[in-house]
Order: structure tokens, then C-alpha cells, then sequence
């Protein structure tokens, strides 16, 4: 490998408390970025260390004016951490822009096309981010990355991270858990 390109890859990437600046703190944000999909700017993308796959939603899709004849077929279906299953539309090849030029990445990323509600628009996976060979930190709400110049960084936006988060909960059922005692009732005589 020429000198150079190892310089540029082998650069640190690491995060600080500078990093952090701008934060409210304490947080548990998500990492909510905006990134351009198919020479669209895309908000409310979800950085996803835990998810396996690229996710795209149904809704998002149809706004990007992604052509629905270029899904190919997809039969797996995806397993949340609670068992449910859903099945994809389908995969589609979409060009995903993260970064502004010169220090910013462009590649070809396949997503699954779902077809249910999300306050997101577009879950990226561990497939993005080990292509981009990114570095994220949900303290410093930050993804850094490599690009051909160096190092890039994206702020997640944490006002949209916590709309995102009120959508969800406005959208779930209020479920009351009751933990029962298995112990036998006493009952005196």
C-alpha cells in the first residue's frame, strides 16, 4: 500500500469531550443524522450499531421517487429483538452521499424496503457503517468516518432525535404490567 493512502487510513479516529460540546447532557439520545439518498437530503436516518441490515421505509421510498420496478425480490424475513417478523418489500440499490465535498463518502448501499410505521425514514446498519468504516458515539451524538481527505464527522441532531422518540411513544398503547406473586394466598380461618 503507497505511503499516503496508509497515512490516510490508518488516521485516529477517537472521540473527546470536545466532541461532546453542544450536547445536553445526560442524554440517551439516539444518533439521528441527515444524509442525501438518491441527491435527496434525508433527515430522521437512525445510526444503528445493533441492526444487521439497511432499512428503508416504505413512506421514504415513495418520497425519494425510488422506482418501485427496481426492487428485487427479498424473502427473509427481518426478527426483532421481540420475535415479530416482518418481510421486506423488497432490496433496492440506492447512492447514499454522507459528508459535504471534499470530505464526504459516496457508495452504492442495498436497503430493505419495509412497509410499516417509523418516526424514521431510513435505518442504517452495520453493513453503512463498516463500509464507510465509521466510528459512532451515542455520548458525543457523533459518526465519524473515512474519506479520501481525512477524517469527516456528522452531528446528530438531538431535537429530532427526541421528536423522533415522541412520535414512537405517541404511537404505542398504553400497556400496564402487573407482576403477580406466585405465592399461595393464606387465608385464615
Amino acid at each position: 500500500m503507497p505511503p499516503s493512502k496508509q497515512l490516510r487510513t490508518n488516521q485516529g479516529m477517537y472521540f473527546s469531550e470536545e466532541d461532546a460540546r453542544g450536547v445536553k447532557q445526560p442524554h440517551d439520545d439516539p444518533l439521528v443524522i441527515m444524509i442525501m439518498i438518491e441527491d435527496f437530503n434525508t433527515r430522521r436516518v437512525l445510526e444503528d450499531n445493533g441492526s444487521s441490515a439497511d432499512i428503508i421505509y416504505l413512506s421514504a421510498s415513495q418520497q425519494l421517487k425510488v422506482d418501485p420496478k427496481k426492487l428485487r425480490t427479498f424473502e427473509s424475513p427481518l426478527v426483532s429483538f421481540s420475535g415479530d417478523k416482518v418481510y421486506p418489500r423488497g432490496i433496492v440499490t440506492l447512492t447514499v452521499t454522507a459528508g459535504s465535498y471534499p470530505l464526504q463518502v459516496t457508495n452504492q448501499h442495498n436497503f430493505l424496503v419495509i412497509d410499516s410505521p417509523s418516526a424514521y425514514n431510513v435505518i442504517i446498519g452495520r453493513p453503512t457503517l463498516n463500509c464507510w468504516k465509521a466510528a459512532t458515539s451515542t455520548y458525543c451524538l457523533k459518526v465519524k468516518f473515512l474519506t479520501e481527505q481525512g477524517i469527516r464527522e456528522i452531528r446528530g441532531d438531538q431535537v429530532l432525535a427526541r421528536e423522533c422518540y415522541q412520535v414512537v411513544l405517541a404511537s404505542k398503547e398504553n400497556h400496564t404490567w402487573t407482576i403477580e406473586d406466585k405465592t399461595p394466598e393464606i387465608v385464615e380461618k
